[in-house]
Order: structure tokens, then sequence, then C-alpha cells
């Protein structure tokens, strides 16, 4: 492993660690301020987005609003893969009362920050 993906996949365990914590501050602090987030579920939950979001303020109120509507949501690591500005995050989505559901998502990084992730059910 070289250092450019030794660094994107520290990124992603930070990301990890503060997600399942549910620490807006330090999961923001991964974040470029005009940052872009894709998700279906915000497709679904918030329809005039048509799934894409912008900015740390807009992240911040998802994932504020997920946390607390999900106080049991949590990911567990499968794989990362990491190249040259990107990694791909493979995880399992559990919260308490509905079915695990396998995610992928994209981490783009600039000057080590995240300026872009995309989420991908399958």
């Amino acid at each position: 492993m070289n250092k450019d993906t030794a660094t994107l996949d520290e990124i992603a365990m930070k990301w990890f660690d503060a997600f399942n914590r549910h620490d807006l501050d330090q999961l923001l602090a991964l974040y470029h301020e005009n940052a872009e987030h894709y998700s279906p579920k915000l497709k679904v939950r918030q329809p005039q987005t048509n799934g894409l979001i912008k900015g740390k303020t807009a992240l911040r109120n998802w994932w504020r609003d997920s946390f607390d509507r999900l106080p049991s949501l949590q990911y567990i690591v499968l794989h990362l893969t990491s190249s040259q500005n990107r990694v791909f995050m493979e995880y399992i989505r559990k919260v308490d009362g509905e079915e695990d559901l396998r995610v992928g998502e994209i981490l783009d990084v600039k000057d080590g920050l995240i300026i872009s992730s995309r989420v991908y059910h399958s």
C-alpha cells in the first residue's frame, strides 16, 4: 500500500468511526465546505433534492435527521479499495428492526478532505 492509499484508508476509517459514534462535528471535519453528497435514501426522504445535497450545512441537517430517526444506525466495514484520490467503501447498514443493507459508497478526496460522496445500494 502506498502513502496515498494509506491516507485514503485512514480518512475512510475516521469516517466510519465518526459515523458510528454519530459524531457530526468529527464527521463533517472530514468534508470540504462545499462537498456534495448523493444517496438514494436522500432522494426518497427529500425528493426535491433528487438525491443530491451540497455543503456542510445540508450534510449536517441530513445526518442529524438520520441519527435522530435511527438511533441504532451503524455501519460495519466489509472492504476498502483506494486508488489515487478515491476510496470505495463497502459496508453493511444495520438498523434495529430493519433488514441489513449492503452499501457501496465512493469518497472523492482532494487535499485531505472529502469533496464528494456517492452511495449505492444493492
